[in-house]
C-alpha cells in the first residue's frame, strides 16, 4: 500500500486529536464549550492580525472573531436542540471538506476561481455539498423525526457558505501575500484554516436559526421545520 502524501497525514493526525475535543466539549456544553470557542476566537483574531495591514481590516478581524465565538455559542445554549445543532455543523462541515478533497483529487476538471484557490475544483465542489447533504440526513434520522428535505436544503446551504467561507479565507491570505494563518496547527497551518469553513456555516446557521426560534431555541429554529 502506497504510503499517505505528509501533508495529509498530519492533517489526519490533527483531525484525530482535534476532533474528540469539539466533540467533547460540544457534549458538555456550558463554560467548557464556551471556553473552547473562546480560545478558537482569540487564535483566530492574533492570526488575522498578522496577515492583515490597516485599522478597517484589523476592526474586520475582530468582528470575524467574534462571530467565531458566539453563533457556535448562541446555538449550543439551545436546551433542547444545541448539541445536535453543533453536531449536525460538525458533520456538515466536515463532510464538505473529506468529500470535497478526495472528488478534487478523482475527478479533477474545471476549477472552482483559479485566481483565489488555484487547486480547488468544481467536482470537489460538488462532491462536497452532496456528501455533507448525506451525512446530515443520516445525522438527522438517527436523532429524531425530522423533515429530511428541509435538513437536506439546509444542509446543502450550509455547506456552500462553508466553502464560501473557505474561499473568502484564500482571498485575505492572496490579498496579503500570506500562505497559512500561522503554523498552530500541524498540516492544516493555523486556526483561521481549520475554521474558515466553520465560521462561516454557523454564522449564516445561527442567524437562520434566531430568524425562526429566536434566542430562547435557535437551534430548533435551524432544524426543526
Amino acid at each position: 500500500m502506497a504510503a499517505l502524501p505528509s501533508n495529509l497525514a498530519l492533517r489526519i493526525a490533527s483531525a484525530v486529536v482535534l476532533a474528540p475535543v469539539a466533540i467533547g466539549t460540544a457534549y458538555f456544553g456550558g463554560w467548557s464549550f464556551a471556553l473552547f470557542w473562546a480560545a478558537a476566537a482569540l487564535a483566530v483574531a492574533w492570526e488575522w492580525t498578522r496577515m492583515v495591514a490597516g485599522p478597517v481590516w484589523i476592526a474586520a478581524g475582530l468582528v470575524y472573531a467574534a462571530a467565531l465565538f458566539a453563533a457556535p455559542v448562541l446555538l449550543r445554549a439551545d436546551a433542547g436542540y444545541g448539541l445536535l445543532a453543533i453536531v449536525m455543523l460538525f458533520a456538515v462541515v466536515w463532510s464538505t471538506d473529506i468529500f470535497g478533497y478526495f472528488a478534487g483529487r478523482a475527478i479533477g476538471g474545471p476549477k472552482l476561481m483559479p485566481a483565489v484557490s488555484p487547486k480547488k475544483t468544481w467536482a470537489g465542489a460538488i462532491g462536497g455539498t452532496l456528501g455533507a447533504m448525506i451525512a446530515a440526513v443520516i445525522m438527522a434520522r438517527l436523532f429524531g423525526a425530522f423533515n429530511a428535505m428541509a435538513i437536506a436544503g439546509i444542509s446543502l446551504l450550509l455547506s456552500v457558505c462553508a466553502q464560501v467561507g473557505d474561499l473568502f479565507e484564500s482571498f485575505i491570505k492572496r490579498k496579503f501575500g500570506v500562505k497559512d494563518s500561522s503554523q498552530l496547527i500541524p498540516g492544516h497551518g493555523g486556526v483561521m484554516d481549520r475554521l474558515d469553513g466553520f465560521w462561516a456555516a454557523a454564522v449564516v446557521g445561527c442567524l437562520i436559526g434566531l430568524a425562526r426560534g429566536g434566542f430562547d431555541a435557535p437551534a430548533r429554529g435551524l432544524l426543526v421545520w
